[in-house]
């Protein structure tokens, strides 16, 4: 067990390193020149030379991405064209409002569609499994934009139970915040409910067919204990499969989740970065929710030795 985490660790490593070289591209392969960016719409040829020369665009390709490397190596992402301050600095005042976010999430998603999903193979193919596979095709086919409207006319402006718009900070009481986070992360949470359920769904129904789930009925073992206590706990590693890749899923939406309901996380600084091109904002931006899903994913695999006894690697 030791040596293979020693070994998920150190693929990791490679990873991350296509992700950097691919991040540090997007200074080339994206249209526009910073440097004239920088420079405004009457700067002279000479201009957009000396801001070139500061930002060290000048230099050849493989000595930019060794200092650029060096720098991330030491914790510096660089400095935002426009705002002049270190993207690290930028990322940190951004980041409650995202991990609040995710996480809100996460916990709606997993209490929503694991039950669901469960119940669902429970009662295969009764008007409660029809429901469930209805709610599991329209959340994964609306767009979270058009969720997150319906749930801001609904709950914001025509019943005025919760604010429009806006994030505040847990550290300034807990129900204005959780009045705050709570339609965001229903829109967002719905849509990747939807998924889990479905999956969570499709790994019930095959470990709900096996002989042992079968002997335990006979057994006289009630249907809470059948469905926890054995069916669930074997049909977990599927779910947890779908939880890990769907980090992907929640992190594009929370960009578009984010820009909606004007939270100042790092998806509303991530569409500023773009519209701007401020390239190390974005470069940073990326880096951090690579490895955020790289870990992810890590977690996912080391788990299901804890899952499943019979996996050994």
């Amino acid at each position: 067990m030791f040596a293979y985490i020693i070994r998920r660790v150190l693929a990791t490593i490679p990873v991350m390193a296509v992700v950097a070289i691919f991040v540090f591209a997007l200074l080339y392969l994206s249209p526009g020149d910073p440097a004239a960016i920088i420079a405004g719409d009457t700067a002279t040829v000479e201009d957009i030379a000396r801001i070139r020369a500061a930002l060290g665009l000048d230099q050849p390709i493989y000595m930019q991405f060794g200092i650029w490397l060096w720098h991330l190596l030491h914790g510096d992402l660089g400095i935002s064209i426009f705002t002049n301050l270190p993207v690290i600095r930028l990322i940190q005042q951004r980041l409650e409002p995202t991990v609040a976010l995710t996480l809100s999430t996460l916990i709606v998603s997993v209490l929503v569609a694991i039950p669901m999903g469960v119940l669902a193979a429970w009662k295969a193919g009764s008007w409660i499994d029809r429901g469930v596979m209805i709610f599991a095709v329209l959340g994964f086919s609306v767009p979270v934009f058009v969720l997150s409207y319906l749930l801001i006319y609904v709950f914001a402006i025509r019943f005025d139970w919760l604010p429009v718009q806006g994030y505040v900070s847990i550290s300034n009481g807990f129900w204005p915040f959780l009045s705050h986070i709570i339609l965001p992360s229903i829109a967002l949470g719905l849509i990747y409910a939807a998924l889990i359920a479905r999956i969570t769904r499709a790994s019930m129904l095959d470990v709900l067919a096996q002989d042992y789930i079968r002997t335990a009925q006979a057994k006289g073992l009630g249907s809470e204990q059948v469905l926890i206590g054995h069916a669930l706990k074997n049909a977990a590693v599927p779910i947890v499969t779908i939880i890990g890749i769907g980090i992907a899923l929640l992190i594009s939406g929370v960009v578009v989740t984010e820009t909606v309901f004007a939270i100042p996380g790092l998806g509303r600084l991530t569409v500023d970065a773009i519209l701007r091109r401020d390239y190390p904002i974005i470069q940073g931006i990326i880096l951090i929710f690579s490895a955020v899903y790289v870990v992810i994913n890590l977690l996912v695999d080391l788990s299901y030795t804890l899952l499943d006894p019979r996996i050994r690697y």
